[in-house]
């Protein structure tokens, strides 16, 4: 019998019993509006869902952007205090996209409130605090995720499902990377992100851990490594009054502040499954201006994906042909998740698609009461390395990757 006390009939997936999930959101720029976006879309995309995600509040300190959350994307309420986020017991799950100082002391708070949590990238600006965020999470019993929203990409997935398969045969080289210019304008203010006392460690945590974590989820744990780290420019003008975003511009001659964090990452690796890789994240460069990429070599084939490409992947199968080499896979509805979205292939998805994903797949994983992955302990597997780096830094020599997940 249903509820209803009606003959039980089996239910479709559009009229079974959903699980309400309260979202509150935690800083409202950029990414904080993508979740929130993707949180609206996700009724739109999956119809076969078990939840429906319901914006309930969102704080952010900046004037004006809790009243647009409200205003604007439909949340509830709107406060520029984060501890209502907290105390709000219609919330389950917690969205953090603050600036990286903040997130373990909000990732502490949320813990001790017994909410599910979903961090952006970094969840610590150091590997200690990363280490203390997950402990927390972990003796707390709660749900988490992070942002390595990446990995979400269907032809990223798909060269997963490559590799597992043996297509590529043995895998013997990786190279990963991460090239960014948004810290490449020596006019460009010092804002917290150019700080390691306010915004943690640069390139390595901002840019690398995307790369790193990348290359561990399609080749299993990086055990040794050799690093180096550069910062190329020293000085930045200081912000006026007001602060500003690391996209903020000064002027020639304006007072200047000292950077104290890397603009550059790079080491050579070597894989636990016998692979030799290589990996790269600059700021700071001129030329690349979001090439988050890889290519894969095994013994029968290759295949290579930059996310300013997106929508493409380069796959090379050894053939007897004389004539065999790089072939463009472009993506499509054959691909898991890209048909939700647009139908047909060759028809593009973007950054804010592969959110959705993530953002779906882990309300999923809530509603479930099950792990998610990535979560915390995938990020501590990221830091261990960023942490083998450091020391190599200071070293000038190979060094052995710890893992800093606790019992």
């Amino acid at each position: 019998m249903t509820s209803t006390g009606t003959l039980a009939v089996p239910a479709t997936a559009a009229s079974r019993s959903r699980r309400r999930l309260g979202i509150g959101v935690i800083g409202f720029g950029w990414l904080g509006q993508a979740h929130s976006r993707s949180m609206l879309r996700i009724p739109t995309l999956f119809e076969d869902r078990e939840f429906d995600p319901q914006l309930v509040v969102c704080a952010d300190a900046v004037p004006g952007r809790a009243d647009d959350a409200v205003r604007s994307f439909g949340f509830e309420h709107g406060t520029q205090d984060w501890r209502r986020v907290m105390d709000d017991p219609d919330v389950d799950i917690v969205v953090i996209a603050a600036p990286n100082m903040l997130h373990v002391e909000l990732i502490d708070a949320a813990c001790a409130a017994g909410k599910a949590i979903f961090c952006e990238k970094p969840v610590g600006g150091t590997p200690e605090q990363t280490v203390h965020a997950e402990r927390t999470a972990r003796h707390a019993g709660v749900i988490t995720g992070v942002g390595y929203n990446y990995r979400w990409a269907p032809l990223v997935r798909y060269v997963a499902e490559l590799i597992e398969r043996g297509e590529l045969g043995d895998i013997t080289n990786y190279r990963g990377r991460f090239f960014s210019m948004y810290g490449a304008d020596p006019l460009g203010l010092l804002s917290w992100r150019f700080r390691v006392e306010e915004g943690g460690h640069g390139a390595s945590s901002d840019l690398l851990s995307h790369a790193l974590d990348l290359g561990q989820l399609l080749l299993g744990p990086i055990t040794r490594l050799v690093g180096t780290t550069e910062t190329f420019i020293r000085e930045r003008p200081l912000p006026g009054a007001g602060g500003a975003s690391h996209y903020g511009r000064g002027a020639a001659g304006d007072p200047t502040g000292p950077v104290t964090n890397e603009d550059y990452a790079a080491l050579l690796c070597e894989f636990a499954g016998g692979a030799r890789g290589s990996f790269e994240a600059s700021r700071a460069i001129i030329g690349p201006e979001s090439q988050m990429a890889f290519e894969v070599y095994g013994t029968q084939g290759a295949a290579g994906w930059n996310f300013e490409r997106l929508n493409e992947l380069q796959l090379y199968r050894t053939t007897a042909d004389a004539g065999s080499g790089y072939t463009t896979v472009l993506g499509g509805d054959r691909f898991p998740y890209h048909g939700r979205f647009v139908p047909g292939n060759a028809n593009a998805i973007g950054f804010e698609d592969l959110v959705v994903i993530e953002d779906y797949e882990f309300c999923r994983a809530v509603a479930d009461g099950r792990p998610f992955s990535p979560g915390f302990g995938d990020a501590v597997d990221v830091v261990s390395v960023q942490a083998a780096l450091l020391r190599s830094v200071a070293s000038g020599r190979w060094e052995d990757v710890t893992s800093l997940r606790e019992d």
